[in-house]
C-alpha cells in the first residue's frame, strides 16, 4: 500500500483528494494546509492525519506527494520531495521563474524520481480521442491548429497580482495542448495582449485577452485566442486541419438534450467552469499518477513538459510586452 500526503486543501486538493483515495492501491495518510481547519476538515473525511511539511518528508512510509498548494509553493515543495526519495505530482506551473523551474526540473531528474504535472487536459475524453485519431492518420498530416480557450469570468484582481500574469497562468494550459496535440514545438512566439474585459487587470498590468500566433520548428501554425469573459460559460475547444481532413473538439454541456421549436433550436450553455469541465480529466490524471507509483506506469506530463510549457509562457509575455516575434 503506498502512502501518499497532501499538499493544499482548496479547491484543486479536495477533489485530487477524493480521485486519489479511490484507488486500491494508494492510501490518502497525511494533510499539510496553512489553514489548520481545512487540513483538519479533509483529513478527517478520508481518514487521514495533519501533518507538517518538515514531518512529511521526514516521514519515510510516505512515498509519494500530491501537491496543490499555491503557485508559489510548487518549486520548493518539489525539491524537497525530490531529495527525500518520494514520488510527486504537482500543478501546473513549476515555478513563475524559468531558472527555478529549470532548476528544480534538475533536481527531480538527479533523484531519478517520478514527478508528474498537473495538465489535466491532455487527459480530457475528447481532447485524448482527437489525439488518438491523428496518431491514427485519420486527417493525414497536422497542419494547422486553432485553439479557443475562454473563461466565462477573470478571478480576483488580488489574485491577478500574484499569478504571474495571463501567459503563465491561463495560457500556459493552451501551451501544453499545442505541443501535445501538433507533436511539435515552437520556433516562433507571437503574442498580443489587450485589456478589454476589466480596466482593472490593465491597472494591475495585465491583459485579459490574447491571441498568440506560433510557427513550429516543422513549420506548421497554432493560433490561440483567449478571453477571461464569456458571457455563456467555460468555452474550451481547438481543431486540426491536416493534409487529408479537419478534427475538432467540442464543448461539454450539462446535457446533450437539444430542444427545436417555432422561433428556434437551442441546447444547453456550456460547463460553467474548468472543475466542471475537466471534472473526468482529474480523475484520470490522478489514476495516471497512480498506475505509475504502484505499476511503474510512465508518466503522460512530466516536469520537462512543465518546464517547456512555461518556457513558451515567457515567450509569449516578452512578445507582447516588447511587440515582436520572439524566437526560441
Amino acid at each position: 500500500m503506498i502512502q501518499a500526503a497532501l499538499f493544499g486543501a482548496g479547491r484543486i486538493g479536495r477533489i485530487h483528494a477524493g480521485n486519489l483515495v479511490r484507488h486500491p492501491g494508494v492510501r490518502l495518510s497525511a494533510v499539510v494546509d496553512v489553514d489548520p481547519n481545512a487540513a483538519g476538515a479533509l483529513a478527517q473525511q478520508h481518514g487521514a492525519t495533519v501533518r507538517t511539511a518538515d514531518e512529511v518528508f521526514a516521514d519515510k512510509s510516505i512515498s509519494a506527494v500530491v501537491i496543490g498548494s499555491s503557485t508559489d509553493t510548487h518549486a520548493d515543495l518539489i525539491t524537497r520531495a525530490a531529495k527525500a526519495g518520494k514520488a510527486i505530482f504537482c500543478e501546473k506551473p513549476v515555478d513563475l521563474d524559468l531558472a527555478r523551474a529549470r532548476a528544480c526540473a534538475d533536481t527531480v531528474k538527479a533523484a531519478g524520481v517520478v514527478c508528474m504535472i498537473g495538465f489535466q487536459r491532455r487527459f480530457d475524453p475528447t481532447f485524448a480521442a482527437v489525439k488518438a485519431r491523428i496518431e491514427a492518420g485519420e486527417i493525414g498530416t497536422p497542419e494547422m491548429l486553432v485553439v479557443t480557450s475562454r473563461d466565462p469570468g477573470a478571478p480576483p484582481v488580488a489574485y491577478v497580482k500574484v499569478s504571474g500574469g495571463i501567459f503563465k497562468d491561463m495560457l500556459i494550459h493552451d501551451f501544453d495542448i499545442f505541443r501535445w496535440i501538433l507533436d511539435d514545438d515552437a520556433e516562433s512566439v507571437h503574442a498580443y495582449g489587450s485589456c478589454l474585459t476589466d480596466p482593472a487587470i490593465g491597472e494591475a498590468g495585465d491583459a485579459d485577452c490574447t491571441a498568440v500566433t506560433i510557427r513550429t520548428k516543422k513549420g506548421r501554425l497554432c493560433v490561440i485566442n483567449t478571453t477571461r469573459r464569456a458571457a455563456y460559460g467555460y468555452d474550451q475547444r481547438f481543431e486540426v486541419l491536416g493534409s487529408k481532413g479537419m478534427l475538432q473538439a467540442g464543448n461539454h454541456r450539462p446535457t446533450e438534450v437539444t430542444f427545436a421549436g417555432s422561433a428556434n433550436v437551442s441546447t444547453d450553455l456550456p460547463e460553467h467552469f474548468f472543475l466542471e469541465r475537466y471534472r473526468a480529466a482529474y480523475a484520470a490524471e490522478i489514476a495516471n499518477f497512480a498506475a505509475a507509483i504502484t505499476e511503474h506506469a510512465p508518466v503522460k506530463t512530466t516536469i520537462a513538459d512543465g518546464v517547456r510549457a512555461l518556457e513558451l509562457a515567457d515567450a509569449a509575455t516578452r512578445s507582447w510586452k516588447e511587440g515582436r516575434a520572439v524566437t526560441l
